[in-house]
């Protein structure tokens, strides 16, 4: 459980000296106690400075506001940080969308209802009905959204009504391609589990391009999407060997293990914060 009291600061900003005795500095100003920090520079010198740090402070919920706001007058100010404070006590709220295969889904709804993925999980959303007795048999609210071979803009508009103003939507392998306006509406808000190790295979069939190809490893990327198919920032990768004896269905068979495993750590790292985003890269701390 996550104490009341505890928050999560994320910055990024030019790298430059000072940084940490700065924000070390604030908090203890305001006698709090960092339970967790860690930081990456991207170069020695001139390059992107980024920190996670947690820390608890007594009456915290009191005095959030006020705390978001003299970080930002007195560090975040001076050094040009981007940053977000984040108060644990609110869960971050998670819709899925999905088509036919359950394999990504099935592994995010065990963790969260084994507890692993605490989240407000609010729904999964579907252009096929298929999946809807074992959704709700999670207790998951499961709607049905099809879409029109014409008229794809009106079902995409029903999805963001529905999915609200949620912290991420998980493509767990729905085989749509979205438009660049629902990217836009939830920019850095779209993790997709693409199945094959990027940027190898981009697009439709990997599994097929790999076996033509002969590959000896296959995997999967877990990336945020962007308006360029398959080319958003990779959060988590992974890979296993196959060798000549191996056909298609083998190879999709071991791509799927792969792609629950690397789904689920991209989601985890979401939800506890640990991702932080430069140009179309991504520092994932531990």
């Amino acid at each position: 459980m996550i104490p009341a009291n505890t928050a999560r600061l994320l910055v990024s900003c030019p790298d430059q000296h000072g940084i940490v005795a700065a924000v070390s500095a604030f908090l203890l100003r305001r006698d709090a106690n960092v339970t967790d920090a860690q930081q990456h520079a991207t170069a020695p010198e001139g390059g992107t400075f980024f920190m996670r740090m947690e820390f608890r402070i007594e009456g915290l919920p009191a005095k959030l506001d006020a705390l978001r706001s003299a970080f930002r007058a007195e560090v975040a100010d001076v050094f040009g940080m981007d940053v977000s404070i984040r108060h644990l006590a609110r869960r971050k709220r998670i819709a899925i969308l999905v088509s036919k295969y359950d394999h990504a889904l099935v592994e995010l709804l065990y963790r969260h209802r084994a507890g692993e993925l605490d989240v407000d999980l609010t729904a999964v959303v579907s252009n096929h009905d298929d999946l809807r007795g074992l959704v709700e048999g999670f207790g998951i609210p499961y709607h049905f959204l099809p879409v029109a071979k014409r008229d794809k803009a009106t079902q995409e508009r029903s999805v963001l009504d529905l999915v609200g103003a949620v912290d991420l939507v998980v493509l767990a392998r729905y085989m749509q391609i979205l438009s660049p306006a629902f990217v836009q509406a939830l920019a850095g808000r779209i993790i997709n589990i693409h199945h094959s190790f990027l940027p190898a295979f981009v697009g439709a069939n990997p599994y097929r391009h790999a076996y033509n190809r002969g590959v000896k490893l296959i995997g999967a990327t877990a990336h945020f999407v962007t308006e360029h198919l398959d080319e958003g920032p990779i959060i988590e990768q992974d890979v296993a060997r196959v060798t000549h004896r191996h056909d298609v269905p083998d190879l999709m068979r071991i791509g799927r293990e792969i792609e629950r495993a690397v789904l689920a750590k991209a989601v985890m790292a979401f939800v506890e914060d640990r991702v932080l985003v430069y140009g179309n890269k991504t520092v994932v701390f531990d």
